[in-house]
């Protein structure tokens, strides 16, 4: 354990520049007489740290001294390469940088460990492109991944469906790659927005700072926004009430997904001692449509029209079945 604390503590040096004792304490959730301790450590072992005493002093590294990354263990070498392999990030848009970082990382590794950084490297391949669709990557995403590290706002010109291109200033949070489809989180006149980037037709940097909130955190936003998808999409949709056979409740909410908000319900006035949901479709021919899939084990019990349309679909199938 003390041996990965002092390399943190040359990292974290090596990143801020100066830090004081109770700074390194905090981050690495030890006491500062801990730091003290590993500190003359790291200079007697020839570690350049040195102190500047007074008000703004602390800890530094002596002439930008870079620690070795020959210091990884083969393990930890294998796990790196593993998961940032040249193939293991393929549609992610970072392809040039990633390989280029690796051969360096590979060119610092101890010669036993740079065959077997090299096997796991090649080891897995992640494609996040669903069956039979492209892996092309949209024309602005490298703009905007840019300006989301750069902190800067951006001038996009964003096509929705069936309307016309329009041009509106955005604060870029973060970019999500779902399914292979690329999505910008920004912030904008109307509060947090989602934006496919391959709706983007135009993007233009500009040099003003993105103003973004304190406790943004992209991975609990973009959870909300999954979470908020159908009831936002779906304004004007329909909830539908029913019930799912005990034995079909695990196949029934993997074949629907989240994008119909699933939600369980109260088994109150339910017509059978089934589990109970509640999930909103855009319309009701497609909610009738989704759910007849199930055949008998969904009973819906409203709104009404929804249990006419799953009504005429039956009889509709049974006349064409009879034919037989």
């Amino acid at each position: 354990m003390r041996a990965d604390r002092l390399v943190a503590i040359v990292l974290l040096l090596q990143t801020h520049g100066q830090l004081t004792v109770g700074d390194l304490a905090e981050r690495l959730e030890v006491s500062e007489r801990t730091i003290r301790r590993d500190l003359e450590g790291l200079s007697g072992a020839g570690v350049p740290v040195y102190a500047q005493r007074g008000r703004g002093g602390g800890w530094a590294l002596l002439g930008g001294h870079r620690i070795n990354l020959s210091g990884l263990t083969a393990q930890e070498a294998q796990a790196l390469f593993l998961v940032a392999g040249p193939h293991a990030l393929v549609g992610v848009g970072v392809d040039p940088g990633v390989k280029s970082a690796l051969r360096k990382l590979l060119a610092a590794l101890p010669a036993p460990m740079r065959e077997q950084a090299e096997a796991a490297g090649s080891a897995v391949l992640v494609d996040p492109v669903g069956w039979g669709r492209r892996s092309d990557q949209p024309a602005h995403l490298d703009v905007l991944r840019n300006a989301v590290l750069a902190g800067v706002q951006v001038d996009i010109s964003y096509a929705k469906p069936g309307q016309e291109p329009a041009t509106r200033r955005i604060h870029p949070y973060g970019l999500v790659s779902k399914g292979g489809t690329w999505y910008l989180l920004a912030g904008a006149e109307a509060g947090l927005r989602t934006f496919r980037v391959s709706r983007v037709r135009a993007a233009v940097v500009t040099s003003e700072a993105v103003e973004r909130p304190e406790d943004f955190d992209l991975g609990a936003a973009w959870e909300s926004v999954q979470s908020e998808f159908p009831s936002r999409i779906y304004a004007d949709g329909v909830s539908v009430d029913f019930v799912v056979e005990p034995g079909a409740v695990r196949f029934v909410s993997a074949a629907l997904g989240r994008w119909v908000n699933l939600q369980p319900a109260p088994a109150e006035n339910a017509a059978r001692m089934w589990p109970r949901f509640v999930a909103i479709f855009p319309t009701p021919a497609i909610a009738s449509a989704e759910l007849a899939r199930f055949g008998r084990h969904v009973e819906v019990l409203g709104p009404a029209d929804v249990r006419a349309e799953m009504a005429r679909i039956g009889q509709e199938l049974i006349a064409t079945y009879r034919r037989v």
